[in-house]
């Protein structure tokens, strides 16, 4: 086959399903093959195989009740470690020069907050040097060296993160995010029988859904394509192209209203009952849980009737639910306020899309849209190409399917 003039370079990221055994391994290889043979420079990006890190996280749990990050680190990182060794293997049987680096190796260097690191330089020297003489460079995602000289990690979905900063780093044309599903899609297809896949989507929308619960991409690769301009297309391993590119809103030719419908289950209220209406309460009440390292969410303040006091509503994750509530109990005498509700029975449902900065009446039409199917909203909060309602969790699928009809999303 003939190769091009002028290569591109292309970055291809695999995720744990896509690698979940041998058999996928070598199915999957055919993309970085045909990549090769079309004349491009190839880096690839794995994370480890599907459900081998769960399994190191229970490794670690069964050897010690309490560990140090650091070690922690050292055991789960293992899993890209084994997958990138396996995926240049496979390329080599294929015919295909590739070797496996680790992030030790580039270096991938990151900060020191271990399960959680930062990527903070990518040296590619070493890298391109290799590429440059026809080898597909297999990177481990999810992993970095720390300022110490340690192993750290980045948090679930790291390797969509490794992908992109490495495309930053080499400078690539595209960064391709290969997953079990072949692009993004205007709601849940599980939930959502007629939702559809999107050609293109913009980086703050997809961002917006990221953090709203969709599994497509991680937040945090989202926020490194946006800044660097990276252009981004999420394909299916198992099926062929288009998938959905990720753009700028400025490539836009046509913009929808309403580009998606999302939803997280990982939410819980906890309302404040009677707390002081005075300046510095919230202060006081959302300090201490930053301290605690409890994320606040949405928040809604009541009208306070008789000027003196009112409830004040807010949402955590329903892991920080305990902790959150742990801290506001230590605060009641000195808050006043009569009690702590938690409520863990509820859904975030949000639609989003940058139509909205140049479009009335979209939030009118969510609440007369939920109005009309007897749902009761909890909580609201709004951005410039977003509007989120906290609703009873067991209306989530009703509330998802009413919406993606009311604003057009549904397939033909």
């Amino acid at each position: 086959m003939a190769r091009i003039a002028q290569k591109s370079r292309i970055v291809q990221k695999f995720g744990g399903t896509s690698v979940g055994d041998i058999g996928r391994i070598k199915r999957v290889v055919s993309h970085v093959k045909n990549a090769v043979d079309a004349g491009h420079e190839v880096a690839v990006v794995v994370s480890a195989m599907a459900g081998v890190t769960d399994d190191l996280v229970a490794t670690v749990g069964q050897a010690a009740d309490e560990w140090d990050s650091s070690e922690y680190d050292s055991v789960v990182s293992c899993g890209e470690q084994i997958c990138s060794g396996l995926f240049a293997l496979a390329l080599q049987q294929a015919g295909v020069p590739a070797r496996s680096w680790l992030a030790w190796q580039v270096p991938v260097r990151t900060d020191g907050v271990h399960g959680k690191a930062r990527i903070q330089s990518i040296e590619t020297d070493i890298l391109a040097e290799s590429m440059a003489q026809g080898q597909v460079a297999v990177v481990a995602g999810f992993q970095g060296l720390g300022p110490t000289g340690r192993v750290t990690t980045l948090g679930r979905g790291g390797s969509d993160t490794t992908a992109v900063a490495l495309a930053t780093a080499l400078d690539a044309d595209r960064c391709e995010i290969f997953t079990d599903v072949d692009g993004v899609y205007t709601a849940d297809p599980r939930i959502v029988a007629k939702a559809r896949k999107l050609d293109k989507i913009t980086y703050e929308e997809m961002l917006e859904m990221a953090s709203l619960g969709a599994k497509v991409l991680q937040t945090r690769a989202v926020e490194l394509a946006m800044k660097y301009h990276v252009p981004v297309h999420v394909l299916s391993s198992f099926r062929g192209p288009p998938g959905t590119l990720l753009i700028d809103e400025d490539d836009f030719v046509e913009q929808h209203v309403v580009s998606g419908i999302a939803y997280s289950r990982d939410e819980a209220q906890i309302t404040l009952v009677s707390v002081l209406d005075k300046p510095g309460i919230a202060a006081a009440v959302f300090g201490p849980l930053a301290e605690a390292n409890v994320n606040v969410d949405m928040i809604v303040q009541n009208v306070s009737e008789d000027g003196a006091n009112t409830d004040l509503t807010f949402t955590v994750g329903k892991a920080d639910v305990d902790r959150a509530v742990g801290v506001l109990r230590t605060l009641r005498d000195a808050l006043h306020f009569r009690d702590v509700v938690p409520d863990s029975n509820v859904v975030k449902i949000s639609v989003i899309g940058v139509g909205m900065r140049s479009h009335a009446g979209v939030a009118n039409r969510m609440f007369q849209t939920l109005a009309d199917k007897s749902i009761n909203i909890k909580v609201i909060a709004t951005s410039e190409i977003k509007i989120s309602v906290l609703i009873a969790e067991e209306y989530c699928e009703l509330a998802l399917r009413a919406l993606h009809t009311a604003y057009g999303l549904d397939s033909a």
